[in-house]
């Protein structure tokens, strides 16, 4: 197929910072957070201009826009399908270079401008050929996704014949993917169970999440006195009711025991999940805690920086549900990546939305289309919808299949 050039004339960065009201994004950890993003546009000759970002919250956010900076020469001057055609290798260098390795290597303020970098190409990429992200994705033939991946220190887990045999077997047939773009995919509500919303306010949220048609629900937890995330988490489950999914986020609050203490006390609740309970770094504690804890399921990944932890978390089998967000990681080559190897493993993939979102209401039909992932549901978060030029919209608690070009990541 033949596309019209598109060369990256110029890469320019922005900080964009938005401050949450009334107990809004809350949580054991990061009790007054600001959501920002480290944005990345590439303008083209054309007039078209990719755009990609990163999250933090706030504080530094102009250092991960700086690292942007020293990243923009790889990418500069080049035209878009001739640097999405051998990607990966760009990835590589990109995560690699010499002089930049010593901050990271891959996680930390250069690696998330690579994720805000790496997401901007993607956007250029699908609006170049003027269709969604997710199209464009799914579009892909098994060795075209292969050309946009970096499989450097994980290929004893996923090797190259290995993604293209994954794709190969697991591909949906038209049938099937007209019913997924007709049905859309099904959402679960954070913002029902912010960390300082009051009693009073998170009953009548679910409520009002019920109304719209939710089914699933997040609750934040990590109190100093454990019996108020109980009675909470209670309170939850009576309002949603017995058939609701209920999944508990510590935002790794907890140390191994305060965790282990904590999920001994949720006879009757039955969650879904519990989620990053304690520090993501320490995989034996996550281990340990899994085996104590069994049958209850842990869920993990916001906080994992790229693909060799997720590997290692991976092949520890601790993890019963992958977070990987492409907007953490190193954007959503890296995410695919991850998402390739959880298929291996058969871990499901629920990303952490910290787009609110955005790319992930794509990535998640390219991981069901094209990778065979069950299709569960994906977190929604509508506190920044109002500055999104294309929001991604639910309608009876399922996303609705954008159809706009890109990759839903262009602000107003």
């Amino acid at each position: 197929m033949k596309h019209s050039p598109a060369v990256i004339k110029e890469c320019l960065t922005d900080d964009i910072r938005f401050d949450l009201k009334n107990g809004d994004g809350s949580d054991a950890v990061n009790k007054k957070p600001q959501y920002a993003y480290a944005v990345c546009y590439l303008t083209t000759e054309d007039s078209i201009t990719g755009t990609g970002f990163a999250m933090t919250l706030g504080t530094g956010n102009e250092l991960v826009c700086q690292a942007i900076e020293y990243l923009k020469t790889f990418i500069e001057g080049k035209e878009i399908e001739e640097l999405m055609s051998d990607f990966g290798n760009i990835f590589r260098q990109m995560s690699n270079a010499p002089n930049l390795r010593w901050l990271g290597p891959h996680k930390g303020i250069i690696h998330l401008a690579l994720a805000s970098v790496t997401n901007a190409c993607f956007d250029l990429w699908a609006k170049s050929r003027g269709v969604p992200l997710w199209k464009l994705l799914i579009d892909l033939s098994p060795e075209e996704v292969l050309n946009v991946l970096d499989l450097s220190y994980v290929e004893e887990v996923i090797t190259s014949n290995d993604v293209i045999d994954i794709i190969a077997s697991n591909k949906l047939s038209s049938r099937s993917i007209d019913k997924i773009l007709k049905t859309g995919y099904r959402g679960y509500d954070t913002s029902a169970g912010w960390f300082n919303y009051s009693n009073a306010r998170i009953e009548d949220k679910v409520k009002e999440s019920v109304d719209q048609g939710f089914t699933a629900f997040k609750l934040k937890v990590g109190s100093e006195d454990q019996q108020r995330d109980v009675k909470r988490a209670h309170l939850v489950r009576e309002t949603a009711g017995e058939s609701a999914q209920i999944m508990l986020d510590a935002n790794q609050r907890w140390s191994f025991t305060q965790a282990v203490e904590f999920c001994q006390r949720l006879n009757g609740i039955k969650p879904y999940w519990v989620e990053e309970p304690t520090h993501p770094d320490d995989i034996y504690a996550h281990v340990k805690l899994a085996e104590a804890i069994d049958p209850l399921k842990l869920a993990m990944g916001e906080h994992i920086p790229n693909r060799v932890i997720f590997k290692n978390y991976l092949q520890s089998g601790s993890m019963s549900f992958n977070q990987a967000d492409a907007v953490r990681v190193g954007g959503i080559s890296e995410f695919i990546t991850i998402s390739l190897m959880s298929k291996k493993f058969n871990i499901p993939m629920v990303p952490h939305v910290g787009d609110m979102g955005q790319i992930h209401q794509h990535l998640v039909l390219f991981n069901q289309i094209s990778l065979g992932h069950d299709s569960l549901f994906l977190e929604y978060i509508p506190h920044l919808k109002s500055y999104y030029k294309f929001p991604a919209r639910l309608k009876d608690g399922y996303y609705q299949v954008p159809q706009e070009p890109g990759a839903s990541t262009d602000f107003k």
